[in-house]
C-alpha cells in the first residue's frame, strides 16, 4: 500500500477527485458492477468501470460507458506508467501488473468529466491496490473461502479483509452475508461512523420488487439468469439508490427497470448457443459452485454435461466433489486450458473423464451435443473458451 500511495503522489493523485464506488466481494462483484453500470447509464449518466479479469482483451477492464480503452490510450499511459516505474523502483520494488492497471486507470478516468466510477477490487480488500480511495458508496456483495494463501484460513480473517474498504461516515452495502460476517462488517461500520445497509433488513428484492423504504420498484425483470443474480441486483439498485441520493439526482424509474433487463455480463451463466444449449459460468470457488448448481437444479433438466477446469492452487477438488455429490446424473468432463497451473489430467477424481482436447470436444458438441452443456470453473478458462465462440467457432 505504501507503495501505490507513493506512486499516486508522484502522479498527482489522480484518484483524488473522482466519485468512486468501490465493490468487494467473494463472488458476484462483476454481476452487481454489471448492474449498477446499466442503471446508471439508463439515468443519462457517464460511467467508468474497472472490473478484472478481462474476458477477451486486456482493454476490456478499463472502460466509459461500456467503451475499451483505446489502444492508443493504452500504450500511451502504459509508456507514463512505466517511466514512472523507474522512480518509484528507487525506493520499492517494481510494479506488480495489477498495480500496472490500476495507475493506468486511475489516469485515463481523471480527465474524462466521469459522473461516478466502478471500481472493482482484485482481491480482498484492506491491502488490495484500490483502497487508495475516499468512495462515495462502499459494497461488499459476498464473503466466502477464496484466496485462503493471501487472505486467512477463516472466514472471519476473509471478512476482515473484504470489510477493510470500508471508510469513515461512507455508507456500506451488504449483501447476504452469514452471522459471522454480519457480525464483523456491522462492527467495522460503527467504528468508521459508517451507515451500514444489509440485504433482507434494509433493502430487498423478493418475488421482481424491489424496496428499501424510500424506494420501491415492482415487475423486475433481469438480465443475468441465476438466483442469485436477485440478490447481486438488489445490492446494485441499494448502491445505485445511495449515489443518486448523495448526488441528488432523481431517478428515472421505468429506465431503471428496463436497464435491469437489458443488463448482460459475459461468462456469468452466459448462454453461448441455443441450438444445442451451452453456457458459461466462471464459477471459479466453491461458493460460486454452489449457485450454479443450485440454478442447475432449479432448471431440472434431464440430460446435463459439465466441462470443468480450474487452477491447481484453487479448491477445485472440493468444487468437483460438490458437483458430484449434488449432481450425480451429470456428465461432468474435465480438461485442462493454456494457462501457468492450471489442472491435468492427473488431476482428476474417480466418476469423472478427462478430455484431452476441449477445442475438438466443442466442435464435436455443437455437431451432436445432446441435452445442456455448462462450461466453468477458471475465468481465465471461460475467457479462452468464450474468444472461440467470439469468432463464431
Amino acid at each position: 500500500m505504501e507503495k501505490i500511495r507513493y506512486a499516486l503522489d508522484l502522479l498527482g493523485n489522480p484518484e483524488g477527485n473522482l466519485p468512486i464506488i468501490h465493490v468487494a466481494g467473494t463472488n458476484g462483484k462483476g454481476s452487481t458492477i454489471a448492474f449498477m453500470n446499466q442503471l446508471l447509464q439508463s439515468q443519462g449518466l457517464r460511467v467508468g468501470t474497472f472490473v478484472s479479469p478481462h474476458m477477451v482483451s486486456v482493454h476490456d477492464r478499463i472502460c466509459i460507458n461500456n467503451q475499451p480503452i483505446a489502444d492508443e490510450h493504452y500504450r500511451q499511459l502504459l509508456e507514463q506508467i512505466l517511466d514512472l516505474e523507474q522512480e518509484v523502483a528507487r525506493v520499492y520494488e517494481p510494479f506488480r501488473y495489477f498495480e500496472v492497471m490500476v495507475l493506468m486507470m486511475f489516469l485515463y478516468f481523471k480527465d474524462k468529466a466521469l459522473d461516478v466510477v466502478l471500481l472493482e477490487v482484485g482481491i480482498g480488500g484492506l491491502l488490495d491496490t484500490t483502497n487508495v480511495v475516499d468512495p462515495l458508496v462502499s459494497v461488499i456483495s459476498t464473503v466466502g473461502m477464496d484466496h485462503q494463501d493471501l487472505l486467512g484460513s477463516s472466514l472471519g480473517e476473509i471478512a476482515e479483509q473484504k470489510a477493510g474498504i470500508i471508510k469513515p461516515k461512507r455508507p456500506v452495502v451488504l449483501g447476504p452475508v452469514r452471522p459471522e460476517v454480519l457480525e464483523i462488517c456491522q462492527r467495522k461500520a460503527e467504528q468508521a461512523g459508517a451507515p451500514l445497509y444489509r440485504s433482507g433488513w434494509e433493502f430487498q428484492l423478493e418475488e421482481g420488487r424491489f424496496e428499501n423504504g424510500s424506494l420501491a420498484l415492482d415487475a423486475l425483470e433481469l438480465g443475468l439468469a441465476g438466483r442469485h443474480q436477485e440478490e447481486n441486483a438488489a445490492v446494485a439498485l441499494q448502491a445505485f439508490w445511495l449515489f443518486m441520493q448523495a448526488s441528488e439526482r432523481e431517478i428515472d424509474r421505468e429506465k431503471a427497470k428496463q436497464a435491469l433487463a437489458q443488463t448482460r455480463w459475459a461468462g456469468r451463466l452466459e448462454q453461448v448457443s441455443q441450438r444445442p444449449t451451452i453456457f458459461l459460468d466462471g464459477a471459479h470457488n466453491v461458493p460460486a459452485v454452489e449457485r450454479l448448481v443450485a440454478h442447475i437444479q432449479n432448471q431440472r433438466e434431464q440430460d446435463v454435461t459439465i466441462l470443468f477446469s480450474a487452477l491447481k492452487r484453487k479448491d477445485f477438488k472440493e468444487m468437483l466433489e460438490l458437483i458430484q455429490r449434488e449432481l450425480p446424473k451429470a456428465n461432468l468432463l474435465l480438461t485442462s486450458f493454456a494457462y501457468d497451473g492450471a489442472i491435468s489430467d492427473e488431476d482428476g477424481l474417480a466418476g469423472s473423464t478427462y478430455v484431452a482436447d476441449y477445442q475438438a470436444f466443442l466442435k464435436e458438441w455443437r455437431k451432436k451435443g445432446v441435452g445442456s452443456l455448462y462450461i466453468t470453473g477458471s475465468l481465465y478458462f471461460i475467457s479462452q473458451v468464450r474468444r472461440l465462440f467470439e469468432h463464431k467457432y
